[in-house]
């Protein structure tokens, strides 16, 4: 496959990819069927930048402008939309490489990145950009605004710290013994049903999920953290549409869940950094003391070798 074909296959892929997670997500939007507290096209369309670069954003714009289509708006807040859902992502993508982004999320200097440039910042523009245009359309009223702005920024950011992410982490080859794959198996069934559970049950027993993704994230890094996190706010926007974060309104509830999953996210996004670099530094600090073992013993050697030719052999 030449480099343009494989770009144009990448761009569509984006963009049905785009398309696909934006029915599911607006299936639990809050807003008039317009917005909701976890869009999961931002976390794809930030990874697809960071993993094939700058060229695969017309797919980031067939993505949104079909999606937007689809949610029956004018076409000038439809054209409105497409534009912010367009220019968040490659905002992001843009401040990420600027200041030395790497995809391995494998320092702290990397999950602060994605969450300060990657999310709230970026994610800012699509959020005043879509709010503007629903008001033009009259689809909701000023008294609305803030509500509808706090709800689309942080919907958008936890998109990318949620999603993104476990899409950088999924390219990458895991070799484990059959005892770990069957640990964090477990871990992720486990914090499946234990998600399902908090979030549904009227007792406030949101905090028992919070062991198992630090174990995910100590054990494994973002390989099984990033999932574990996937699925317990997946979890809680389903119990947020079900009721059961109701707080007396929407930038209440709003409040409430996304404070909740904001420190999921965060919880193991910077947990996971943290223990990566710890790793290496170990990991450098063994190949140093290895190496500096290698040279003294090498040196030894020599020494010996040098006073064994100064024996003059009995005559």
């Amino acid at each position: 496959m030449n480099a343009a074909l494989r770009t144009t296959v990448t761009i569509l892929a984006v963009a049905v990819a785009y398309y696909a997670t934006a029915k599911v997500g607006l299936v639990l939007a809050l807003v008039k069927g317009q917005v909701t507290p976890l869009w999961l096209p931002t976390g794809i369309s930030v990874a697809a930048l960071l993993m094939s670069g700058l060229r695969i954003w017309p797919g980031i714009a067939l993505g949104a402008l079909t999606a937007n289509i689809a949610l029956g708006t004018g076409p000038g807040a439809t054209a409105l939309i497409t534009i912010g859902n367009t220019a968040a992502p490659l905002a992001a993508w843009y401040l990420l490489t600027r200041f030395g982004f790497r995809p391995q999320l494998d320092r702290l200097k990397d999950a602060l990145l994605l969450v300060f440039a990657g999310a709230l910042g970026a994610m800012l523009i699509s959020a005043v950009v879509g709010t503007t245009a629903l008001k033009l359309d009259d689809v909701i009223p000023w008294h609305e605004a803030p509500a509808v702005l706090s709800v689309w920024w942080t919907g958008d950011a936890m998109g990318v710290l949620v999603f993104t992410p476990l899409l950088l982490t999924l390219p990458r080859r895991w070799n484990a013994p059959a005892g770990r794959l069957a640990e964090a198996a477990s871990l992720l069934v486990v914090t499946a049903a234990l998600a399902a559970f908090v979030t549904t049950t009227q007792l406030r027993l949101l905090f028992l999920v919070f062991p198992m993704l630090i174990w995910a994230a100590l054990r494994f890094q973002h390989a099984i953290a990033a999932p574990c996190a996937v699925i317990i706010s997946v979890a809680a926007v389903m119990s947020a549409a079900g009721g059961h974060f109701a707080s007396g309104g929407l930038l209440a509830t709003m409040i409430v869940l996304q404070a909740f999953n904001g420190s999921v996210a965060l919880t193991g996004l910077i947990l996971s950094a943290v223990t990566s670099e710890r790793n290496q530094a170990r990991e450098a600090i063994e190949r140093a003391c290895l190496q500096l073992a290698e040279t003294v013993a090498n040196y030894q050697e020599e020494g010996v070798r040098k006073r064994l030719g100064r024996v003059v052999p009995p005559g």
